[in-house]
């Protein structure tokens, strides 16, 4: 497997924001703990072993192994999760969608970068543990987001309607879905298992989570990654302390507010990701999560009749924690209130709104994690490479906008300059001693002189038009290729990971491919990934 790496700003898919958190820009200083380095982790886990609560390890490990009950898990897993009640074991976190059949390929990368660096971990600091986490997003609601799955260019979609956390949604009428995938699969490859696996998920689980626990711990077991679902009433008792915090002090809007305009005046080119409100807060129940808002001295979950008094409200909170559902600003407060972490892993929107937090935490004094950039990754096959350097290309280049790469292409292979007019000047300089000779003798040569001269002329004008048509024939033909396997790697103009789910890759390489990343992927390189196999 050869690895090749492309900075992130060379590829023009990352923002500045995140180009300069790359670059460990001075001026980014203010808005995190410390930039994950090897080097870091000493002064970060240190840290967190002095702010971290031991009382919400019994809880925590408690509570996991709650929800693996009657899943059969590996012994890496289940010596992570024991290990998550000593005072000196840590995690590292990544966080997603319960996207259906794990939706686009970072899915995938983001687990391998967690477990990656949980390893690297280990080896610099024996004497501590690290644990893997995924922190599945069962309380999101936005199901339109997490519906289907790419499949050969095709989308396989789960059409339903949905209201509420996506979680707890009843799995019903995912057999057609299965059905709608099956077919697509074809009969070549690893179909039987990529098929059994969909059906073990789906169609022997009742609810979302627990199929996309089931298939995530089936991909991953192996390696000792844990699984967390924060819908869970005793770890939302830790939580309940910071909800009256921001439920009725404000806190995180009054200090995401103030680093969003810090932000903005470091460069106007940072794009705010999430915005606070004055609640950020949903009230939770089977087939409803809803907003929480404050209105004339009650307390509102918009779109019902349901109001508080804030005297009731604070009753239902610890009478019912989970009933209150964080949003997008709130819920990575809540992951490190429950976890022992070190270092969140996520994807470029997700750490440009992480950097709008740390204010906040301080403000509630819980430490603030380190923020690594999932590895990003192309993976291209031998054909594919061997076409790259016959059109004389790199990689890189086809990291650029169709038109750009054209462009580049066609400036770089039309070194022929289609203009005879330098031959035609010539041809004349020559025919004007022909006429001086004619001159000498009679009229009629002078004639066939003159003819002689305008057919050359017409055959150096018919010798122009057939070169540009060759050429136009030839940068044609470029243009073709070119974009064929653009689009081939970069599908619907956009990254490979973006697009297609793992399945696909799994029909070509079978049980090989999940190691292939774990032995590929190192989650302390700053760059773009480039995979040829």
């Amino acid at each position: 497997m050869d690895v090749d790496c492309i900075p992130f700003k060379d590829t023009g898919y990352f923002s500045k924001l995140i180009c300069d958190y790359l670059d460990q820009k001075k001026e980014l200083d203010p808005f995190y703990n410390r930039f994950p380095t090897p080097e870091n982790f000493k002064a970060q886990l240190e840290e967190k072993a002095k702010n971290f609560p031991q009382s919400h390890r019994k809880i925590l490990v408690e509570s996991i192994q709650a929800q693996y009950k009657g899943i059969e898990i590996s012994e890496a897993t289940e010596s992570n999760i024991d290990d998550l009640g000593k005072d000196n074991t840590f995690t590292v976190v990544t966080g997603h969608q319960l996207n259906l059949f794990t939706g686009p390929l970072y899915f995938l990368y983001k687990i391998v970068s967690t477990i990656n660096l949980a390893k690297k971990l280990k080896e610099n600091h024996p004497a501590n543990n690290f644990v893997p986490v995924y922190w599945m997003a069962t309380e999101d609601h936005d199901f339109d987001e997490i519906n289907f799955f790419n499949l050969h260019g095709k989308k396989i979609r789960w059409n339903k309607q949905a209201k509420g956390a996506v979680g707890r949604l009843s799995t019903e009428g995912l057999d057609e879905v299965f059905e709608a995938f099956a077919a697509e699969l074809g009969q070549y490859g690893p179909v039987a298992y990529l098929k059994e696996l969909f059906q073990k998920a789906y169609l022997e689980h009742d609810t979302l989570t627990g199929a996309t626990r089931y298939l995530a711990n089936a991909l991953f077991a192996a390696y000792g990654l844990v699984i967390v679902d924060g819908d869970d009433p005793e770890l939302k008792k830790l939580l309940v302390p910071f909800v009256e915090k921001d439920i009725f002090e404000q806190t995180a809007f009054q200090e995401v507010s103030k680093t969003i305009t810090a932000l903005t005046e470091v460069s106007q080119e940072y794009t705010v990701q999430v915005n606070p409100r004055e609640i950020n807060y949903f009230y939770l129940k089977d087939g409803m999560r809803e907003r929480i808002v404050e209105r004339n001295g009650k307390y509102h979950v918009i779109n019902t009749h349901i109001d508080f008094t804030p005297e009731a409200l604070k009753e239902e909170l610890h009478a019912h924690p989970e009933r209150f559902s964080p949003n997008v600003v709130c819920r990575p407060l809540y992951q490190e209130v429950i976890l022992p972490n070190l270092c969140y892993i996520g994807g470029g929107g997700e750490l440009a709104y992480w950097l709008e937090f740390k204010s906040y935490f301080d403000a509630l004094g819980v430490t603030f994690p380190m923020l690594m950039l999932r590895n990003s990754v192309l993976i291209i096959t031998d054909k594919q490479s061997e076409k790259v350097e016959k059109m004389d290309l790199q990689v890189a280049h086809l990291f650029l906008k169709q038109h750009s790469l054209i462009n580049k292409k066609i400036r770089d292979i039309s070194n022929i300059d289609i203009d005879f007019t330098p031959q035609k000047k010539l041809l004349e300089e020559q025919f004007k001693q022909l006429y001086l000779l004619a001159e000498q003798t009679d009229e009629s040569f002078l004639g066939a002189v003159k003819a002689q001269e305008v057919k050359q002329k017409k055959g150096l004008d018919h010798l122009e038009k057939r070169l540009l048509k060759a050429q136009k024939r030839k940068l044609e033909d470029h243009v073709v290729r070119l974009t064929k396997l653009q689009n081939e790697l970069f599908p619907n103009r956009s990254l490979q990971e973006r697009q297609l789910n793992f399945s696909e890759m799994y029909l070509e390489m079978g049980d090989a491919f999940v190691p292939m990343l774990m032995d590929s992927l190192d989650p302390f390189c700053a760059e773009f990934i480039v995979l040829k196999h």
